[in-house]
């Protein structure tokens, strides 16, 4: 799902118990909340973790919401609190108002791995974008959702507080273009591409 006037994809992963994982929840309008809302509720699914990529505030613009309507645990990795502790301060600096959510509950690391009922992910901390920044891959689906890591042909900005250039791109070196060519790359923004077609095409990665 595309939300926000930032265009942020939201991604559900649900299991077959009807669980699922909500992934950067952006929607900010009531319209967009009763389109996510909607979904949920007429697919039967049962959101148990909301897991922010980073704590970017259009990637967590919908957090408030999916807490105050879901019992769900909240995820993100350490380094991004200061960022999610100050969600609405972002969105102040950018003109957008946004409601401070609750914080994570859950810090992920590198090297966790979550698995619910068939879905399992592990995690990489690919810092550079910003200092938190997480993939989620799910190597039985041949699926890696990156966030603002990768996207087709670019890469993440780097110019934001704890953004580094040399960082991003050794993580992505070192972690994302390890992976089987024909994974399947889900970004935060954009289309979805693959690591095969991102090490022939993104200018950002020839020679690596």
């Amino acid at each position: 799902m595309v939300f926000n006037p930032y265009e942020v994809n939201t991604y559900i992963l649900s299991d077959a118990e009807k669980q699922c994982i909500i992934i950067d929840p952006a929607c900010h309008s009531p319209k967009e909340q009763d389109i996510l809302k909607a979904y949920i509720e007429d697919s039967a699914l049962t959101p148990v973790w909301l897991i922010n990529t980073h704590g970017h505030f259009d990637h967590i613009i919908g957090n408030a919401f999916v807490c105050k309507t879901w019992q769900v645990k909240v995820a993100a990795h350490r380094n991004d609190l200061f960022l999610l502790e100050h969600a609405w301060k972002q969105g102040e600096v950018f003109g957008f108002p946004v409601e401070q959510p609750p914080l994570p509950t859950v810090f992920f690391e590198e090297g966790d791995e979550l698995n619910m009922n068939g879905i399992h992910i592990k995690i990489y901390h690919i810092p550079g974008h910003s200092p938190g920044s997480i993939i989620l891959y799910a190597p039985d689906e041949k699926t890696v959702f990156v966030g603002d890591v990768l996207f087709s042909g670019s890469i993440g900005r780097t110019d934001l507080p704890g953004g580094d250039f040399d960082q991003l791109i050794d993580g992505i070196t070192r972690k994302l273009l390890t992976l089987p060519s024909s994974t399947v790359v889900c970004s935060g923004h954009g289309p979805q591409t693959s690591i095969g077609r991102e090490m022939s095409h993104n200018p950002f990665l020839k020679g690596l």
